[in-house]
């Protein structure tokens, strides 16, 4: 058998690159026998936590619908179409989307720290020297110029797991920072529609107030005029103008109010805080929404992105616990190069002045004051920190379900109250007012009755708002949908408001 000789050209090119196969070789042999210090991550056993059903549930509650959108059960286009400007244009989802891009660069970098590094360097240097010739002696200083051209590499060898912790920490920081952007666009759509709803009570309460005040004018003629025929006395005017000018002033601060609610919801949506007149709505506006199964309790581990953040959280601590460790134990780095040196630039690229390097060191701290293991303790101790942190939110989170589902079941018991309330107070006014014509009670129980019927209605308009907030809070603490939010590309200004319009 004949082996086909090798061509100078084919020689020197495997002698230029052995270096490189031999630190190639020697990573990926060290890497696939490299152990990982410290302990793995369990998920925390929350059986003592989670509750076999919840309390305030109805015992015949299934698993809910929470899918996206479930705004859409108000059956209401323009809280709707507010909610996906509320996911588009808010800063703080912006903002938070800007942070997962940075944390994604973060683990970029730390994937990057495990893998071999080569790099490129040439350097000119003039170098004077004195030379002795001849038999004679004299020195002639010469100038030398020297041309060096080298591809340095290294790579540290993960022999306990170092770097695959802070890679898998890193990771779990990614994982975290998502998790956060969706429970801050969570809490961007919530507040978007309590805001809406808040508003819109609000325009009911003033409206209430309107036609009350028209009501009380009309009350006001009345009086006057009886006073004016000698049927009654000027206490009866007095006590007229008294409930009527009492009405007027809840009006500025019902209106302020409204102002208020309506700048916080333009600066949820990203733009200029303006307000508006309000508007009229019918009395029958109130539609009774379906009761909201409760579910099954260990859903909440799934769906809630803060629970799933706090869980990431763990998880990267632990992962930190292992670095810690690691870092108490020796360090082995390889490297190498393959370059040319030259004192003439033509000859720079010749066989004869390659050079080549590889080596293989070893680093382990032998005295640094107890500082490493220290180390380890303070992230073990942000370890069990974690997991208490995990237990409080996982807590928290349950009673937010149990708070929501107890003040619905109380304030739907209340609105009947009220609704009865409502129905009698607006009997009593008419009998009232009929009675007071006739000449058979005093104007005092006509202020009375009026006054009953003015609380009534702004105490029905406040418990609609509670139902409608609370179904919100409802929705949010059993992790329902809280929407996409677009991803933010690298770059782009995420200060988009346009105020020319409002300067003077």
């Amino acid at each position: 058998m004949k082996w086909k000789k090798e061509s100078p050209e084919t020689s020197v090119v495997g002698r230029r690159w052995k270096p490189f196969s031999i630190l190639m070789a020697l990573s990926l042999i060290f890497t696939s026998g490299c152990m990982k210090m410290g302990p793995d991550f369990l998920r925390p056993d929350s059986q003592s936590i989670v509750p076999v059903s919840f309390e305030q549930a109805q015992e015949s509650a299934l698993a809910p619908n929470l899918d996206d959108p479930w705004w859409e059960d108000f059956s209401d286009p323009v809280l709707t179409k507010i909610v996906e400007e509320a996911l588009s244009n808010n800063l703080d989802i912006k903002r938070t989307t800007s942070r997962v891009l940075e944390v994604r660069s973060q683990f970029i970098q730390s994937r990057a720290a495990r893998l071999p590094q080569l790099d490129v360097r040439g350097e000119v240097n003039k170098r004077r020297a004195d030379i002795t010739t001849g038999q004679r002696p004299s020195s002639q200083r010469l100038t030398i110029d020297g041309y060096d051209l080298t591809l340095p590499a290294s790579f540290e060898v993960d022999l306990w797991g170092r770097l695959a912790r802070s890679e898998e920490a890193s990771r779990a920081d990614l994982l975290q920072a998502e998790e956060n952007r969706r429970t801050i666009a969570q809490t961007v759509v919530a507040d978007t529609i309590s805001l809406y709803f808040q508003i819109e009570s609000l325009e009911r309460r003033i409206q209430i107030t309107e036609d009350s005040i028209d009501t009380f004018g009309l009350s006001l003629k009345v009086a006057e005029n009886r006073y004016r025929r000698g049927l009654r006395s000027v206490l009866d005017v007095r006590l007229a103008r008294r409930l009527l000018a009492q009405t007027e002033a809840v009006l500025p601060n019902l209106r302020q109010d409204l102002g208020v609610a309506q700048q916080r919801l333009a600066v949820l949506l990203g733009s200029y805080p303006t307000t508006r007149p309000p508007n009229r709505h019918p009395k029958d506006y109130f539609k009774k929404m379906a009761p909201v199964p409760a579910g099954i309790p260990s859903d909440i581990l799934k769906r809630r992105p803060d629970i799933r953040a706090s869980e990431a959280s763990l998880k990267a601590l632990n992962a930190r616990v292992g670095v810690a460790k690691a870092s108490r134990f020796p360090r082995l780095a390889l490297t190498g190069s393959l370059g040319y040196s030259s004192v003439e630039l033509n000859d720079l690229f010749d066989p004869s002045s390659e050079l080549r390097r590889i080596a293989m060191g070893l680093a382990q701290p032998l005295f640094d004051g107890g500082e490493l293991q220290a180390r380890q303790r303070a992230a073990e101790a942000r370890y069990q920190q974690g997991m208490v942190d995990y237990a409080r939110n996982l807590l928290n989170a349950f009673a937010e379900v149990e708070r929501a589902l107890l003040s619905r079941k109380e304030q739907l018991e209340r609105r009947e109250k009220l609704l009865v309330f409502l129905s009698e107070a607006r009997a009593a006014q008419e009998v009232a007012e009929n009675r007071y014509l006739r000449g058979l009670i005093n104007y005092l129980n006509v202020l009375d009755a009026q006054q009953s019927r003015f609380t009534a209605e702004q105490n029905v308009v406040a418990v609609d708002l509670s139902l409608l907030v609370n179904r919100v809070n409802l929705y949010r603490a059993l992790g329902g949908g809280w929407g996409d939010p677009g991803p933010v590309e690298p770059g782009k200004d995420l200060y988009e408001i346009n105020i020319k319009e409002y300067l003077l």
